[in-house]
């Protein structure tokens, strides 16, 4: 008898270039060996240069999909990426109060693209903080979306560390604040929980090709969490898959061009 896997829901919005988002999340969630659901949030129109336009999908319909899936398929861990507004956001709190009150959740707040088009609007960010924080397992934010929850100029670890202490006091059980957007040899990502604060350091890999890190970064760790590792070792894995696909990334695309998700599937 085949094994049933680990599952995951990502609630995100799609990428039609496949570097980021939806597609991107599905992709580490397969080569992880998890298998994944998902409720669209929204269609973007974007490439490796930028985001051209967003269609956002109904809150209800949105709220809908995560119904489908819970009640029959159900869920190991639950991924969040894009949402966009503040009625989807709602929405979002909503279905999984109801319906998934002990999964573990990983949010990344995507505030904006790497290009610097918004994706989240000025009046979600309250329900945000006041909804779907005090759900959350681990909250993800790089350093400018660290910098736009909490008001905190982040220079470094020790500025990291004081950002994720005052989101952690929304109600989050854990914030890892993402170091790439620093400078320097080293990349350094600050994990802010009941313990002592961790650091993860590792170099710095020089590349255009990181479009879709810090998706591929958060659903890896979902996708950890479902499969029963405790955090710390659900973010040393997902840290490492990152970096291996960063190294492997296929170089398509004028812009910041997409990672290479399928490196252990397809190393020779």
């Amino acid at each position: 008898m085949i094994r049933a896997p680990a599952r995951i829901l990502i609630i995100a919005g799609t990428d039609s270039s496949g570097g980021a988002g939806l597609q991107a999340d599905i992709k580490t969630a397969t080569a992880l060996g998890v298998y994944a659901s998902a409720a669209v949030t929204a269609v973007t129109v974007q490439d490796t240069r930028g985001v051209h336009a967003v269609h956002e999908i109904p809150a209800s319909v949105v709220r809908d999909q995560i119904a489908c899936v819970l009640d029959d398929i159900g869920t190991d861990a639950i991924k969040i990426g894009m949402l966009g507004s503040a009625p989807i956001v709602e929405a979002v709190a909503d279905a999984l109060q109801r319906r998934a009150p002990k999964i573990p959740i990983v949010l990344d707040p995507v505030l904006a693209s790497s290009s610097g088009t918004s994706l989240l609007e000025s009046d979600a960010i309250a329900p945000l903080k006041a909804r779907l924080l005090p759900l959350t397992t681990l909250l993800t934010p790089n350093i400018p979306e660290a910098e736009a929850l909490t008001h905190i100029p982040i220079r470094g670890t020790g500025d990291m560390q004081r950002a994720g202490e005052e989101i952690r006091a929304l109600g989050v059980s854990a914030v890892l604040v993402k170091g790439g957007h620093g400078s320097g040899a080293m990349v350094q990502d600050v994990l802010v929980s009941d313990r002592s604060p961790r650091i993860f350091s590792s170099p710095r890999i020089e590349s255009r090709n990181t479009h879709g890190t810090g998706c591929t970064l958060s659903t890896a760790i979902a996708c950890g969490l479902a499969q029963a590792l405790p955090l710390l070792d659900a973010i040393e894995r997902a840290r490492a898959f990152v970096r291996e696909a960063i190294r492997a990334a296929p170089g398509l695309g004028h812009g910041h061009g997409p990672l290479n998700h399928w490196h252990s599937i397809t190393r020779e």
